[in-house]
């Protein structure tokens, strides 16, 4: 029997490669707001990140988030996404 193929994606904040559904997906809907997806099913363009907050940190810091969707982010966007990081559970 064929061995399934698992996606990777790489960690904006850490630069690792591991498997898309062990990390978070952030999401940049068509109206420009930017949002943690957990299940991976919202629609917009995305970009993953492990689920740690040292990562969103490393995000923040080396512009990971910037380049993975080719626009400036501000601050503010990541004091949103590190309160939703901070109601995230582990699903």
């Amino acid at each position: 029997m064929k061995q399934r193929k698992i996606p990777l994606r790489k960690c904006t904040g850490c630069n690792e490669m591991k498997n898309k559904k062990e990390m978070i997906r952030i999401v940049r809907d068509q109206e420009g707001n930017f949002s943690l997806d957990f299940h991976g099913k919202k629609p917009g363009r995305g970009a993953y990140i492990c689920p740690n907050k040292a990562c969103l940190m490393q995000a923040e810091k080396n512009k990971g988030l910037e380049r993975s969707f080719k626009m400036a982010v501000d601050k503010s966007i990541y004091e949103q996404l590190r309160k939703e990081f901070d109601n995230y559970d582990g699903e």
